[in-house]
């Protein structure tokens, strides 16, 4: 019996999913959203309608879902696309990461936050949701610059980010007279060991995949390739985005002999994340906004005013199009399970912050997982209307 309703609950969720791509291209409502409400609504937060062995499911399908998005992300960064946009996709990268330290920090410091609780909470802000971001470009249908230099973007910000954490997490701990250093250590060694195991990844399927039907890996190559990088960065405690990322760009760059080196995943990518974002809105706890308080809405606007102020200076210092500056910013609102695990590692090195860096982390990123893909979608058609009057 446990079985057969496991069953109809997925297939239920695929027609959610298949409704809510629809809905999505004859209105401007992004399907990341329409899934996330979908999840509210059948998650415990709502009707409660979902089996145990459903809810189950959503860490190993979030995983393969993020490594698949990864790797479309690093298929981004080819050696055209870096040498058109590079100089733009981490001057903005850094930029927004570092605006949203300062923005973040300073303005909750002021408020009367802790000077090191206020930037901890900062260095959480600098994480964002690749999957949604990825798929808003995708709805909009947008190929252009600007589209380019978005998953440019989000392909690298969270490696940013973790590192942004880290020495915050250090300079923080140091300050209330406790060593922390290993967290730097343990940043490198992730990072490092995630980009070596793209790497070891990507290298050998770049040579490999591809040749069994000329011009593009088949569905079970391009499986086998998610499901490894997957598997051997849970195994070894790295990091499965960046080492999709990795893995990607190598592939993109290397493989002379695909055609489409991406385009079997990107058959197969829309069902993992029709799951996913659905059973991510089923965990998103609405009762956590009625607790961010004050704090929280502090949090949220310094939060916009910084990745918008951060885009815009990294834009102008990177040359790039004036109509793109502030869409870029607002483009990179989406926040999802990043910023919840970067609150759970700080709330542990600093229990006396738990229950707020938890509670915040929660309640915010509902709001960025609802209110961000909107904005992502808005922006991707403004700038794609824009290029498309400046072609004409």
């Amino acid at each position: 019996m446990e079985t057969a309703v496991t069953f109809i609950t997925l297939g239920a969720l695929f027609l959610a999913g298949l409704l809510a791509d629809q809905i999505g291209r004859r209105t401007r409502l992004p399907r990341v959203s329409l899934l996330l409400g979908c999840g509210l609504l059948v998650g415990s937060g709502g009707l409660d309608l979902l089996p145990d062995d459903v809810k189950a499911l959503y860490e190993p399908l979030s995983i393969i879902a993020l490594t698949m998005v990864a790797f479309l992300l690093g298929g981004a960064l080819t050696l055209g696309n870096i040498r058109e946009h590079g100089t733009v996709i981490i001057a903005i990268s850094l930029t927004v990461v570092v605006a949203t330290l300062a923005v973040v920090g300073t303005g909750l410091w002021l408020i009367g936050v802790p000077p090191g609780l206020a930037f901890v909470l900062a260095s959480v802000a600098t994480a964002t949701d690749p999957a949604a971001t990825n798929d808003a470009l995708d709805q909009a249908g947008e190929t252009g610059g600007f589209a380019d230099t978005l998953r440019g973007i989000v392909a690298i910000d969270d490696a940013w980010g973790l590192i942004a954490f880290s020495l915050v997490m250090v300079a923080v701990a140091q300050g209330s007279g406790t060593n922390e250093t290993g967290m730097v250590l343990g940043a490198i060694r992730e990072i490092a060991g995630s980009v070596a195991l793209g790497a070891a990844v990507g290298l050998p399927a770049a040579a490999l995949t591809g040749r069994l039907r000329p011009g593009e890996p088949s569905q079970s190559e391009a499986l086998a390739i998610v499901f490894l990088t997957a598997g051997i960065a849970i195994r070894f405690d790295l990091s499965y985005l960046i080492a999709g990322m990795t893995a990607g760009t190598i592939i993109v760059n290397v493989a002379r002999h695909h055609e489409r080196a991406f385009h079997e995943i990107e058959g197969f990518e829309w069902p993992f994340l029709v799951l996913f974002f659905i059973l991510a809105g089923a965990t998103l706890d609405l009762g956590a906004l009625w607790q961010i308080g004050t704090l929280g809405l502090a949090y949220i606007a310094l939060r916009v005013a910084a990745r918008l102020a951060g885009g815009w200076v990294g834009a102008w210092l990177a040359g790039a199009p004036r109509e793109q500056r502030l869409l870029i910013g607002l483009s990179l609102l989406p926040q999802a399970g990043v910023a919840v695990g970067m609150a759970l590692v700080a709330a542990e090195a600093f229990p006396e912050w738990g229950e707020t860096l938890t509670v915040l982390a929660v309640g915010t990123t509902v709001v960025f997982e609802l209110a961000g893909p909107p904005a992502t979608l808005w922006a991707a058609r403004r700038a794609s209307a824009r290029e498309g009057s400046t072609d004409a």
